[in-house]
């Protein structure tokens, strides 16, 4: 995901929770249902929030700026997130960050990945949680590591015709918009995971 070569994910096609369209009334509160659901497989004592993407298009901004916004949230005991604007998780870097994880963390970390993706035209602005690995790059026939316990994409735009420039020339305006809601929801959901995860191990 680096200058016009930018990755994308596409919609994932088994064990999804749930998708939510970011206009629709209640999206935050029904994405937050989807990541209560998903996290409910977590054992782990730390989760690593990892937002794949670039800054370089306004499509693949959508990781890296949850992750931005994510690190000015208040900070959540156990919670780690990598890829920000300023240090993007990327088709370049993507193995490297995977290897250092594995050297970080003695016990493997409970890992949510965050990506774009393209879909549909009538599945654009939804945003999708699915049990499971990311699978980077599907979407342009690139071989990438999948990672991750939990996925959450965002479908930015259509596939199907010029994928590269659709991505770069999609409307930040609905890319931010979706961006609001996964960090709300995200950022409730962990903190609700945590205590109470704090609270069955008498911490």
């Amino acid at each position: 995901m680096k200058n016009s070569q930018t990755d994308f994910t596409e919609v994932p096609a088994g064990g999804v929770i749930g998708r939510v369209a970011f206009d629709e009334q209640d999206a935050a509160r029904q994405l937050e249902e989807f990541l209560d659901q998903g996290l409910t497989l977590c054992r782990q004592s730390q989760i690593l929030v990892v937002c794949v993407g670039t800054d370089r298009s306004t499509g693949d901004a959508f990781g890296p700026i949850i992750g931005s916004r994510m690190r000015t949230q208040a900070r959540i005991p156990g919670v780690e997130v990598l890829g920000t604007l300023d240090e993007p998780v990327h088709a370049v870097n993507l193995g490297y960050t995977l290897e250092r994880i594995q050297e970080r963390y003695k016990e493997a970390p409970f890992i949510i990945a965050m990506d774009a993706c393209l879909g549909k035209f009538d599945h654009v602005g939804h945003i999708t949680v699915e049990q499971g690995p990311l699978r980077p790059g599907a979407g342009v026939k690139k071989s990438l590591p999948e990672f991750g316990d939990l996925t959450v994409t965002g479908i930015v735009n259509v596939s199907g015709f010029m994928e590269y420039f659709v991505l770069q020339n999609t409307r930040l305006g609905i890319v931010m918009k979706m961006c609001d809601i996964v960090v709300q929801s995200l950022h409730n959901s962990l903190q609700k995971h945590q205590i109470t995860q704090a609270m069955r191990l008498g911490v």
